[in-house]
């Protein structure tokens, strides 16, 4: 085990390390609450753990896997892969890429939650404006009527 810049690495009670591991700093091997017994990963020989990565939970990470700074694991993963994102996501095996996980990982194309919530209330005020409208409508054509009846009554 090699943690290089050791600052922040918290290293559950259950957790196991094979041989040739390196975390880097701020990288956490612990557990989700949810487990009884061992509650904390297994790593296999040769894994590499980027800074800030969060590795959560009683599962296995198999031999010579990259991880990704900051990445966030919570299943196991194969031999031979690289996990990045938040949840973690494989993105190549054995030095292939994985296509269906790379096109998730596009930051470009994230959805805007604030805007798709702007864009619905949009279209509810034009709603209730025409719905406005039309009442003020019907309104104005029944005073106008109202009024044409008493002006005959004259």
């Amino acid at each position: 085990l090699f943690i290089d810049h050791g600052s922040g690495v918290i290293i559950g009670e259950t957790t196991v390390i094979g041989d040739n591991v390196t975390l880097y700093q701020g990288v956490t091997l612990g557990g989700t609450g949810k487990e009884q017994g061992k509650r904390h990963p297994t790593l296999e020989d040769n894994v590499m753990v980027s800074a800030g990565a969060k590795i959560l939970g009683s599962f296995t990470v198999g031999d010579n896997v990259n991880i990704g700074a900051n990445a966030v694991v919570l299943s196991d993963i194969p031999e031979n892969s690289t996990v990045v994102g938040i949840p973690g996501k494989i993105v190549r095996i054995n030095g292939e890429k994985v296509t269906e996980c790379i096109k998730n990982l596009n930051h470009t194309i994230l959805p805007d939650p604030i805007q798709e919530e702007l864009c619905e209330l949009e279209k509810k005020i034009k709603q209730l404006q025409e719905r406005i409208h039309c009442e003020v409508c019907i309104r104005k054509e029944e005073m106008e009527k109202k009024l044409k009846e008493e002006n005959k009554e004259k």
